[in-house]
């Protein structure tokens, strides 16, 4: 009997000091009794942005008699916001730190650059200018750059925590686990009561395999104030169940369920606590990924100049020419039966190198649904398949549906009828016993009214549930439900769908739409974005986001013009969806390289040649690195 708890390896989130978005990490095939890092904590995110905004405070002291300022500076130092170099950087020194530090929470890395180069300038001890450069590196991609950073800064005040996280998270990226746990433990030594060093320790201990350390570090953080780290509950089951003590990975799973019962891979887990229950000696042989939590910020418009610059930080699909967080599985969906007579049902994956992708076939308008693998020819970076492994019309597979709608108060007008189109839609949509779904709504952070079930009127009446209030992180939401639908427990390929409904405004996310399609691409996940918006004339910056984000992941966006319209536009939707096909193929001369690889479909039949609506490409997975460095082979 196995597990599905520990699934397979791919791209996984950190959420770590003053990055004002996730990272994502590749992973290679990871042992049994280890698992991706997730949810790293949304109170930490908003003490590490604090951070950005100390040197204000600091400049007030000036106000302040000498005692006072003692005791004020001293406390800076003991929140660990702060290096006490910091404190005596001169006033050039904090202007360009606070300049960079407002750039850098717009997801400006390459604008802040300059600033912080001038802030060391003016004060080369200036710890934190050195880590707000590693992260502007890191977020440049610049990985060799921002690890020079973040060792001056270790180098300049061996005491403070932050750059060693940082240090230990890029060590975690290229699979050097030695040198972040070593990272992770100097920093828990540091500051032994934050529950965020901890559970990086946690993580980097299971990952070594020293489980029974991993189990005691998850009893520290579970001791402390933990609110937004109930994944170290998940990390501590999964070194339980390697270690065969079940009784433990019981308790840490039933304790993960009950603090974040939405969480991705609360499904997993509750299938996990049955499995346990019917037996205790069983196997753990694969990984599953996590998610990340939101964060917020202010208000803009449809053209605002947040959402220009997200869209120009796209460039072009090939532009990326390598991405070296990229997952170590092509495409979660892609991933084999490797075992289809495992009597738990549930099967073990690997990590391979195989490509799933969905299309549509159309001509004249009309779509093609009676295709035959000797119709298409597919070329993925320019070649041949080296062998195509299925071929599928979508309607013979599962389907796992995700609706999210924007409940943000700039939906406000239209929300009531937006509620009923997209209730009597999942009525519809989901039509087989297998299909699940499950509904979201967000705005500054995003709420699960709905859980994965079939029942088809549980889903309508938890989008009946949801509220029309605050600001929007569209994308934050978007990487969310990518991560839930990839991470549920199945028993076969399955289509995993993202339907949303939104103006396409962001103003809050700490996720960029860049990052938010790279997950789309990593999780196999085809988003599906309708817009709430009825306007005439050229296409607003949030109407593009609509588009890159769901024609990146070979879906599609439409734009309604009356309440009539999105009726007939969910009605269209449907027979989309169930109208595509999936194809899996083995990629000839794979490199893991992380190397962005073209994909093209060509479909003809009866002599004619057909209109393909696909994906029109993916990054290959990047190669892990061992301790010295090198690649694995």
């Amino acid at each position: 009997m196995e597990f599905p708890l520990i699934r397979r390896a791919l791209v996984s989130v950190l959420l770590i000091a003053m990055v004002p978005a996730p990272v994502l990490l590749a992973q290679g095939g990871v042992p049994a009794g280890s698992l991706p890092l997730m949810n790293m904590g949304a109170d930490y995110i908003e003490s590490r942005f604090a951070q950005l905004d100390f040197a204000q405070t600091m400049l007030e002291k000036q106000n302040r008699n000498a005692k006072d300022v003692a005791e004020h500076n001293a406390k800076l130092i003991a929140s660990g916001l702060v290096s006490a170099l910091d404190l005596q950087a001169s006033g050039t020194a904090l202007h360009e730190y606070n300049t960079a530090a407002e750039l850098l929470k717009d997801q400006k890395a390459k604008e802040a650059v300059p600033h912080l180069e001038r802030a060391v300038r003016a004060y080369p001890k200036f710890v934190s200018a050195h880590q707000g450069l590693g992260v502007a590196y890191e977020n440049l991609d610049d990985r060799e750059k921002a690890r020079v950073e973040f060792e001056i800064a270790v180098r300049l005040d061996p005491k403070f925590e932050a750059p060693l996280l940082h240090l230990g998270r890029l060590d975690l990226s290229t699979e050097n686990i030695s040198a972040a746990r070593d990272e992770f433990e100097k920093a828990a030594a540091i500051r032994p009561a934050d529950p965020q060093a901890l559970m990086l320790l946690c993580y980097a201990q299971n990952r070594s395999g020293d489980h029974e350390h991993a189990i005691e570090t998850a009893g520290r953080v579970h001791a402390l104030d933990h609110k937004g780290y109930a994944n170290v509950h998940y990390v501590s089951a999964s070194s339980a169940i390697a270690l065969r003590d079940y009784s433990t990975a019981e308790r840490e799973l039933k304790a993960f369920v009950d603090e974040d019962p939405s969480n991705p891979l609360a499904p997993a887990s509750r299938k996990n606590l049955e499995i346990i229950a019917r037996s205790r000696n069983v196997n753990l042989s694969s990984a599953a990924p996590g998610a990340a939590a939101v964060a917020v910020r202010a208000a803009n418009l449809a053209n605002s100049d947040r959402l220009h610059g997200e869209l120009a930080a796209l460039g072009g699909e090939t532009d990326d020419d390598t991405c070296s967080e990229c997952s170590s599985e092509l495409d979660v969906a892609a991933a084999p039966r490797d075992n289809p007579d495992a009597t738990s049902g549930f099967t073990v994956r690997k990590s391979v190198d195989e490509v799933a992708i969905f299309f549509s076939a159309s001509h004249r308008g009309h779509d093609i649904t009676d295709l035959k693998a000797s119709d298409i020819r597919i070329l993925d970076a320019n070649r041949p398949p080296e062998r195509v492994i299925q071929f599928t019309p979508q309607s013979r597979l599962p389907l796992h549906l995700a609706v999210l709608i924007d409940t943000s108060g700039s939906v406000h007008e239209r929300f009531s009828f937006e509620k009923d189109a997209a209730s009597q839609f999942v009525e519809k949509m989901l039509q087989n016993p297998t299909d699940l779904g499950f509904v979201a709504g967000f705005s500054l952070d995003t709420n699960v009214t709905q859980d994965f079930t079939s029942d088809r009127k549980l889903l309508a009446a938890g989008i009946q549930k949801l509220e029309n209030k605050g600001g929007t992180s569209l994308f934050d939401a978007v990487s969310l439900a990518c991560w839930k639908l990839a991470a549920f427990p199945e028993r076969e390929r399955v289509a995993n769908v993202l339907v949303v409904l939104t103006d396409g405004q962001d103003n809050s996310s700490h996720t960029s739409l860049k990052q938010a399609i790279r997950t789309a691409e990593a999780t196999g996940v085809t988003i599906y974005a309708i817009s709430t918006t009825s306007h005439a004339g050229a296409k607003t910056d949030a109407d593009k986001v609509l588009l890159e984000l769901a024609e990146r992941s070979g879906g599609s966006a439409t734009f309604p013009d009356t309440l009539l319209g999105l009726n007939r536009t969910f009605d269209s939707l449907k027979t989309a969806i169930r109208s595509r096909y999936l194809v899996a193929y083995k990629p000839a001369d794979f490199v893991a390289n992380g190397a962005y690889r073209p994909i093209t479909i060509l479909a003809e039949q009866n002599g004619q040649r057909l209109q393909v609506h696909a994906r029109k490409g993916y990054h290959a997975r990047a190669a892990a690195m061992q301790s010295d460095g090198t690649h694995l082979p």
